[in-house]
């Protein structure tokens, strides 16, 4: 049942990155054809394709976290037995989780208790009958941190208990493209030795 629950999850979460990245690619496409060819710009595409960029990247960032993708140095691990390297990462792990902790929480206080209320989104807003926009504030669009921030420890909870409980390995997402390439590689070599042959 939870396995089930994290694949769609992970499906959500991989689903909604590739919306933000192509929604915003899209956006400034439109942007730099407006302006070269009608020699208009539209305000609201620039400040909605920063937010949706600032949202990609959070969840993006979350992304990685499932697939153990984030940067670490780990060539002093190299002369020790994995599972020992698993239990020193999940160690550091822990700081990680500590910070994303307290990052959780300075970041519903300032959303929710410490930033202006009137503080909204300069050119973007919800139309409506009357020909006014409602304008959005600026907390929904700030609120991708703690949700962030919340993904990513779950995440690295997940890895953990992958690697520590259950003893499987996560592929480095870099390594298995290597390994992809080599492969291919070595089938051209084979292809073309056939040919000569």
């Amino acid at each position: 049942m939870l396995r089930k629950l994290l694949n769609g999850f992970n499906r959500i979460e991989s689903v909604l990155c590739r919306f933000l990245l192509a929604t915003f690619v899209c956006l400034l496409f439109v942007q730099i054809l407006s302006r070269e060819l009608f020699d208009h710009s539209f305000s609201w595409i620039e400040e909605l394709s920063t937010y949706l960029f600032v949202w990609f990247v959070f969840l993006g960032a979350s992304y990685a976290a499932r697939m153990a993708a984030h940067n670490r140095v780990t060539f002093q691990f190299r002369f020790l037995p994995q599972r020992a390297v698993d239990w020193i990462e999940a160690v550091a792990d822990l700081f990680w989780i500590a910070f994303n902790v307290y990052f959780i929480y300075l970041a519903i206080d300032f959303i929710f208790y410490r930033m202006n209320k009137f503080w909204k989104a300069q050119t973007l807003g919800i139309p409506l009958p009357d020909g006014t926009s409602l304008p959005i504030q600026m907390k929904w669009i700030y609120l991708i941190l703690p949700i962030a921030f919340t993904l990513m420890t779950i995440r690295i909870l997940q890895v953990n208990y992958v690697k520590l409980v259950r003893h499987e390995q996560i592929a480095d997402p870099d390594q298995v493209d290597l390994e992809k390439i080599k492969h291919d590689l070595h089938l051209e070599d084979q292809v073309d030795d056939n040919k000569a042959g």
